[in-house]
């Protein structure tokens, strides 16, 4: 079983091609990343952030497209929701060692982001731009924060994996995550993963701590950063997008129980009464266990949505997150009974998870 160690909070635990440029020039760029240079470029933008309960990292988010955030009076701060947990309050010590008040504004925990808003952050306090689109596999990035309270760390690595799912201890998982062999252990949670252009391309989460396991670290995309956080500062919330359902990916014993004649898609283990897809979607109407596996038999199978098709749950999740918002119709391509037919969803809102 994989267990996740929380990439932040000490004291807390985590509720767990074509057209591309040349090999060449890649890999001059790459060779150029400058990590003294980054870091002297960037930690000025990170913090410590503290609750009773423990610590993690942070780092100052530009949530009015200005590099001086005081120009406006507020200075936000991203962090992890686990981070800040169920506080209200939290201390904010900023590079220079000066400590201040911060307000947490919103969190997420669906997405584990959180922003706090420091009024009186010191003077020349700058913010970090957040990347345009996500990493690229073998990228190279560093992962700053203050890990076991050691402040103004930076380590570094290359992005090892795009669009994980993280799950969590809370039952429920986080979509289109980073994967990076940075070394990111606990304090780091909610601290900035940057490229070599000091650009954020993820706010570090998790490491795994299993035995045999080393470097698999975490961090939460640029693009749910860019759909979730922008809400948390206007609005204090986000609203998750949620169809009600339960699926798991088609596999070969799933498509022998079910006479499928092909590997695709995800079966829909179960749908939730009164959930956006009661009326729409059909769960599976048993279960049976061949070998060690359970095996879901009847029911749909969603091959595609909005006309883009689904080979995993991870690019379902991650569908509905960046992409849709409760009241949205989707157009979903489902298999049913041996016969393709389209069904429309109107996507709702994600109850709040239990204990978080």
């Amino acid at each position: 079983m994989t267990v996740l160690l929380v990439a932040g909070s000490v004291g807390g635990v985590m509720a767990l091609a074509p057209g591309a440029a040349p090999v060449g020039d890649t890999e001059r760029q790459q060779s150029a990343c400058d990590y003294q240079s980054l870091f002297d470029e960037t930690i000025g933008s990170v913090v410590s952030v503290r609750t009773s309960s423990g610590q993690g990292s942070g780092f100052v988010y530009d949530a009015a497209n200005a590099t001086d955030t005081n120009a406006t009076g507020d200075t936000y701060v991203v962090t992890n929701a686990h981070v800040v947990s169920g506080a209200s309050e939290v201390e904010v010590e900023f590079d220079d060692g000066e400590f201040q008040s911060g307000s947490v504004v919103g969190r997420s925990a669906y997405a584990d982001l959180a922003v706090v808003n420091v009024s009186d952050a010191p003077a020349g306090t700058t913010a970090l731009s957040l990347a345009d689109a996500d990493p690229q596999r073998g990228e190279r990035v560093a992962a700053l924060g203050n890990p076991l309270g050691l402040e103004e760390t930076i380590t570094h690595g290359i992005v090892s994996g795009l669009n994980r799912t993280l799950p969590t201890q809370l039952g429920f998982e986080i979509p289109n995550v980073v994967q990076t062999d940075a070394p990111i252990s606990p304090g780091n949670s909610g601290g900035p993963l940057v490229n070599c252009d000091g650009e954020v391309v993820g706010v570090n989460t998790a490491g795994i701590a299993q035995q045999g396991a080393e470097n698999i670290g975490f961090a939460v995309s640029p693009s749910v950063v860019e759909r979730v956080v922008p809400e948390l500062v206007a609005d204090g919330e986000f609203d998750y997008p949620f169809l009600g359902v339960r699926t798991t990916p088609v596999s070969p014993a799933i498509a022998d129980a079910n006479d499928l004649n092909r590997t695709a898609g995800l079966a829909v283990v179960s749908v939730l009464e009164d959930g956006p897809s009661a009326d729409a979607l059909q769960g599976a109407t048993e279960i049976e266990t061949v070998g060690d596996r359970s095996v879901p038999l009847g029911g749909d199978v969603i091959l595609a949505i909005d006309g883009q098709q689904l080979r995993s749950g991870e690019t379902l999740g991650t569908y509905l997150l960046t992409e849709t918002q409760p009241g949205d119709t989707v157009d979903l391509t489902v298999l049913r009974d041996g016969e393709v037919r389209r069904v429309e969803v109107t996507v709702g809102e994600r109850p709040g998870p239990m204990g978080a």
